[in-house]
């Protein structure tokens, strides 16, 4: 197959989608209805309250009034890396991202450094190229293995139909490429909607340095102030701070530590087998949540175990059946947020860029430029370890991979520079903590089968754990056909991928084969 076109450079284009007419009145007019017996309306905002007001309310500490103007973005052209360590990297946002599990990227596009020059230049280049073409071959080689295994779990022999041969043989296609990106660099480029409010667009553009990838976010946060200002310069020419120089950012003046590469191997350790360890929790967890029941519902007469009942039993909690997650809106379900977990994981790159999606259960993600070791560092998927020619060429590409990020550093690269050679599969540690109250909507969504493997193993490592210390509050925890078996049709929300499987049948007891 002859090789795909590259665009090896910068490619970044950011354009503004939709925005209000005048944000910076916006604010002012939002600020001034505080004091007023009406709603203040932004034509109303004179000369002079923009200048007073409007440094008085930002620099003040009164921040919500810049929050109502929103800014839709199509941003196109930048790094995996950058999304996840800048764009992703904090709760508030909505963004609608370009999936590496269902788009076939045939061809070379990924950030160049401009930084990068002369021969750390073509190093870099030509392992962007090289794991292109493993990815290929990759797919390629996974296509038949997961053809088979769909076969099996479909009873493709008991269904003889050409239709379903043709679904079942995109379905193989889809999960080959699903797999193979895992030795795609962090520096492929990706595409998203991304939404924003106009305080939040002021702090990313205080902290663009404070990210493994200071570089690509200073200039693409400079991209989306740029089309703000063409809409209304004020917004960011009357008020604001300026982005952090790097020296003034706590996480790159402290120096690493003399026991930095043992990192590694100490956090793993500390997993004790574990994908995702149960580290923390309240230890009274159960009780704290039926006593705020109690009081929710002015109940004092409810046992435990019914309180519990009235909040977790889908059969008596209405909101547990709804595809819309309604749970912050119920007085009821709000008493979740009382029982608190934190765990200990370890992820690839891939899956931990979908498991930080889930906000409301946020994770502490390291500093790759400072924790992670020289030698190979990575998270193999399972569907390639049980195919030797797989797992070879697997093999070979990462540590090609990280050859290329040590030449690289070896040439005078910044260690943030040199991490966008690595792949996808690269290993991230890190503390995740989340209330019951929003894991439980995580692990609704990732104990199904269609979630992706390693955060489907997460989450059932984690359900696991809780329900060795708190069985109570989780034994209504499944993934929607189980929550909702017997209760409301049709027991799975996923329509045409439902996965074949049965599970409500055998939860938690459920065997995952691709």
């Amino acid at each position: 197959m002859p090789a795909s076109p590259s665009r090896l450079d910068s490619g970044l284009e950011v354009q503004l989608r939709n925005w209000f007419d005048r944000p910076y009145d916006d604010a002012i007019s939002a600020a001034r209805t505080c004091y007023s017996p009406r709603v203040i309306y932004a034509d109303e905002v004179t000369e002079k309250q923009r200048r007073s007001i409007g440094p008085l309310t930002f620099f003040g500490g009164h921040h919500t009034v810049y929050q109502h103007a929103t800014f839709e973005f199509a941003l196109s052209g930048l790094s995996r890396q950058v999304v996840w360590c800048f764009l992703h990297a904090f709760p508030f946002y909505n963004s609608e991202q370009q999936s590496q599990r269902y788009v076939r990227l045939d061809a070379v596009q990924a950030h160049v450094p401009r930084r990068l020059a002369g021969q750390a230049l073509s190093v870099y280049e030509a392992a962007i190229e090289r794991a292109w073409a493993a990815y290929r071959e990759l797919a390629r080689r996974l296509e038949p293995v997961t053809q088979r295994t769909l076969a099996e779990l479909w009873r493709l022999k008991e269904r003889q139909s050409v239709a379903f041969g043709r679904n079942l043989a995109r379905e193989a296609q889809k999960k080959a490429i699903e797999t193979a990106r895992y030795v795609l660099p962090v520096a492929c480029h990706t595409a998203m909607v991304y939404t924003v409010s106009g305080i939040v667009l002021h702090r990313l553009r205080r902290m663009a340095a404070a990210c493994d990838a200071p570089d690509e976010a200073r200039a693409l946060v400079d991209a989306m102030i740029g089309e703000v200002e063409k809409r209304d310069p004020a917004f960011f020419s009357e008020i604001g701070e300026a982005p952090l120089a790097e020296d003034e950012i706590p996480e790159r003046r402290v120096a690493p530590g003399p026991c930095a590469s043992d990192f590694p191997a100490q956090f793993d350790r500390s997993l004790e087998g574990h994908r995702s360890r149960l580290v923390d929790y309240g230890a009274r967890a159960p009780a704290v949540v039926a006593s705020a029941v109690r009081s929710v519902l002015g109940r004092p007469d409810l046992s435990e175990d019914e309180a519990l009942d009235l909040v977790l039993d889908p059969a008596r909690n209405r909101y547990r059946l709804d595809t819309l997650n309604v749970s912050t809106h119920s007085p009821l379900m709000r008493t979740l947020d009382h029982a608190h977990y934190t765990f200990r994981k370890k992820l690839s790159h891939s899956a931990d860029s979908q498991d930080q999606r889930h906000r409301m259960v946020p994770g502490s993600r390291p500093l790759l430029s400072r924790t992670l070791p020289a030698e190979v560092d990575v998270i193999e998927p399972a569907l390639v370890a049980q195919d030797p020619a797989a797992h070879a060429l697997f093999r070979e590409s990462v540590e090609d991979a990280f050859h290329a990020r040590g030449e690289l550093l070896r040439l005078g690269a910044e260690p943030e520079l040199a991490l966008y050679v690595l792949p996808n599969a690269l290993a991230v540690r890190f503390e995740e903590s989340g209330s019951l109250l929003h894991l439980l909507h995580k692990w609704t969504m990732r104990t199904c089968l269609n979630a992706q493997r390693e955060i489907w193993e997460a989450s059932m490592d984690e359900l696991e754990q809780v329900r060795g210390v708190h069985p109570q509050l989780v034994r209504h925890v499944g993934p929607p056909c189980v929550v909702r078996n017997g209760l409301v049709s049709p027991r799975c929300t996923e329509g045409t991928h439902f996965c074949g499987i049965p599970v409500w049948r055998s939860f938690p007891k459920t065997e995952r084969r691709i």
